[in-house]
């Protein structure tokens, strides 16, 4: 197991290391080739069938059974559920304040916030600050990568991709389950797709937008993640500095996080 474990993080170290951002000037993704776009459109195709099939109609359903303003706190709820996330990477990208505050929130709203459907936090003046380790990762300046389409969680890079799954790693859904086999995977799979339906939920209308107005859906998809990308890439300090201009766009990160319909 350990001999194992020391490949894992060899291996880790490697890709880490030949993931390095040069020191030549930092071309954006979206105008980069897309390497992998055979695999990314049969993917979006299977996406986008399962989407209509399986994912929008149940999301359809849960809008019809709830309100606005009950779905907006069931989405609290989870998002308080990855505060302690987002304290790992704001520590690990040495911002011990916002590292304290995002604990604190998640304290809060646990308990008098009734489990995170009340933000009751931000009423005291504990602002959230959403972070994960594709935003670690990119302020160590390790490099995004080709832009790649996840089965089910949508458009991503293979850095995003990797940051992901160190994401679902540091979740208390993940950790108070975890000494118990019996119900670990049967709570892990209900957490992952009840999110899943309040995450579409969220992108209902910005993905039914963009299926109506675009001659093709994949290009449309991959410019518009990668344009929102560049602002996870711009934390590193050798972008910022080699990039020559800055990165400000219309739209919240959130918005397309692990997104594909």
């Amino acid at each position: 197991m350990k001999k194992e474990y020391g490949k894992s993080l060899l291996s880790l170290a490697v890709l880490l290391l030949a993931s390095c951002v040069s020191s030549e000037r930092y071309v954006p993704a979206a105008n980069r080739k897309d390497s992998l776009e055979p695999y990314n459109r049969a993917m979006t195709k299977f996406n986008r069938a399962a989407d209509d099939y399986v994912i929008k109609p149940v999301t359809k359903g849960y809008q019809k059974i709830t309100t606005p303003t009950v779905r907006k706190h069931i989405a609290s709820a989870f998002d308080n559920l990855h505060e302690p996330l987002y304290s790992v990477n704001h520590a690990l990208q040495g911002e011990a304040k916002k590292s304290g505050t995002a604990l604190a929130r998640f304290a809060i709203n646990l308990t008098l916030g009734l489990g995170g459907f009340f933000d009751v936090a931000s009423g005291w003046g504990l602002k959230g600050d959403k972070n994960n380790f594709d935003q670690t990762f990119a302020k160590w300046c390790i490099a995004d990568g080709p832009y790649v389409v996840l089965p089910i969680l949508g458009p991503s890079t293979v850095r995003g991709a990797a940051g992901s799954a160190a994401d679902s790693v540091v979740n208390p859904v993940y950790w108070a389950t975890y000494n118990d086999a019996n119900i670990k995977d049967k709570v892990s799979v209900t957490y992952m797709v009840a999110e899943g339906i309040v995450k579409r939920d969220q992108v209902m209308a910005l993905t039914d937008d963009l299926e109506k107005n675009s001659v093709d859906y994949y290009a449309s998809m991959r410019a518009l993640y990668l344009q929102n990308h560049e602002k996870i890439n711009a934390m590193c300090a050798r972008i910022k500095e080699n990039a020559g201009n800055p990165y400000d766009f219309d739209f919240e990160d959130e918005d397309l996080s692990d997104e594909e319909y």
